[in-house]
């Protein structure tokens, strides 16, 4: 029953009667909640919420195709839904993440403003639980939406993203075949490496990580709905979750199917746990990959200055000219926070008791905030810092030439013992090592040259 007023009107649930806002779409549910958690200003993201309509639209789909739900009001849910899956009406879902751990708040919230416009469409009272959210209970409906909303953002844009970070760091190794520099370890002088070497490294971390996301997909396909209240489905016709599958899988072309046990689904939250860490891993790659740059471009005088990263923004209030290795430092917050996500999502993870997780919505927003910035942010360190940088080699060469530690490659034919004293030597003068073992050894300086080529040296084997 609802009152109006110019302001507000009054909705009345199964609690009582309370004031909503005159234009809302939703109901007494979402206004309790509302006043409820009023916490942060974080809620639940967009992909989300049109997952829930997608579940929502096929939910009905499904009922009408079972004979349980009239096609008059099934009709209406379907094109309601597709409005919020289009993007449309975001404003009326204004619930904060730190809510009833279960999500029902979010789940009524979506299924009051579809009964709303529902019912608008069809002329006839669409009811927010009875048909809205028949054969579903927010515990299925919450865990499936996790699962499908995480699927298809993870092959909308994390995928995307890494696959193209690979690409752009394979070609750009390409380029850099011919260009030897000296290697580091424990951030000191080592034997030399060749740029392509280096950069390979990076895209095999990336490679891998494609591989993690993808290996995890398969039992973040396995979805919850049709497990209803606990795990045994009261209350769904026996067909619906095989039939909901189905139509999803049709309408997204992802390979979604029932979970084997819906009590798994709704006390665990296993896959997402699971996907989270992989992202963490990927994380933990980009942060690397970003210290890396940020180290060879340091300088351009007092640090290594390797390479020059594109010139994007000015790097100082104060200090004119100083330019700033901006996308590495982005990305390196970004690995961050994602490594952040992950500790709040595996903490989450372990908030299953008996059947049901009570911390869905925060394991909703993290998982899905993760894959949004991973997904982004590899798009741009691949475009705006390893597409474009410069190899600066006169500061390469410079440093290769006076490398006491190519006397590494002399070990197999002098001795470790005698080698030490010659790289000794070599940095006490600041000498090329090459004059120091001419004269420090009966080596010619013909076979010197050979040994210690520094491209040569980046094969590997046994010199002599």
């Amino acid at each position: 029953m609802t009152e109006m007023t110019e302001d507000y009107r009054i909705e009345k649930d199964s609690m009582g009667a309370l004031q909503v806002p005159a234009s809302a779409l939703y109901a007494a549910q979402t206004q309790r909640a509302i006043d409820n958690f009023p916490i942060s200003e974080m809620i639940m993201p967009p992909a989300f919420i049109k997952t829930i309509a997608l579940i929502k639209k096929n939910a009905a789909k499904v009922n009408m195709d079972l004979d349980v739900l009239d096609e008059q009001k099934g009709n209406a849910i379907v094109i309601a839904a597709q409005q919020i899956i289009d993007g449309q009406h975001q404003h009326q879902f204004p619930i904060d993440v730190f809510q009833t751990g279960s999500g029902t708040s979010t789940n009524m919230n979506v299924n009051e403003v579809l009964a709303h416009l529902a019912s608008e469409i069809a002329g006839v009272a669409v009811g927010a639980n009875d048909h809205v959210n028949m054969g579903q209970s927010s515990n299925d409906v919450i865990p499936t939406a996790i699962h499908v909303s995480s699927a298809v953002e993870c092959q909308k844009i994390l995928l995307p993203g890494l696959i193209h970070l690979a690409e752009v760091i394979e070609e750009k190794a390409v380029s850099l075949e011919g260009i030897t520099k000296t290697g580091r370890t424990h951030l000191m002088d080592a034997m030399p490496v060749r740029m392509s070497q280096e950069l390979g490294a990076w895209a095999l971390q990336i490679r891998n990580g494609i591989d993690r996301i993808n290996a995890t997909l398969p039992r973040v396909y396995k979805l919850a709905l049709g497990g209803t209240a606990v795990g045994t489905g009261i209350n769904a016709d026996p067909q619906f979750a095989e039939k909901f599958s189905l139509a999803l899988s049709e309408e997204t072309g992802f390979p979604f199917r029932p979970n084997d046990s819906f009590f798994e689904s709704l006390s665990a939250q296993d896959a997402i746990v699971e996907l989270s860490g992989q992202m963490k891993v990927i994380a933990v790659s980009l942060m690397k990959i970003a210290n890396d740059l940020r180290w060879m471009n340091s300088g351009p005088l007092a640090g290594l200055g390797e390479i020059e990263l594109t010139a994007l923004q000015p790097g100082s209030s104060i200090m004119p000219g100083k330019v700033n290795p901006v996308i590495p430092e982005a990305t390196a917050m970004v690995a961050a926070q994602v490594i952040g996500n992950d500790a709040t999502i595996t903490i989450a993870g372990q908030a299953g008791t008996f059947q049901l997780n009570v911390m869905l919505p925060v394991i909703a927003y993290n998982v899905l905030q993760s894959i949004e910035i991973l997904g982004n942010v590899t798009k741009v360190l691949a475009d705006k810092a390893i597409a474009t940088f410069n190899v600066r080699e006169d500061k390469l060469q410079e440093a290769l030439s006076k490398n006491p530690i190519l006397v590494t490659a002399l070990n197999p034919i002098i001795g470790y013992a005698k080698a030490a004293e010659i790289a000794k030597a070599a940095y006490k003068h600041g000498k090329p090592i090459i004059d120091v073992a001419q004269e420090m050894t009966d080596l010619s300086r013909e076979e010197l040259e050979r040994l210690l080529e520094p491209g040569h040296l980046t094969k590997g084997g046994i010199s002599g």
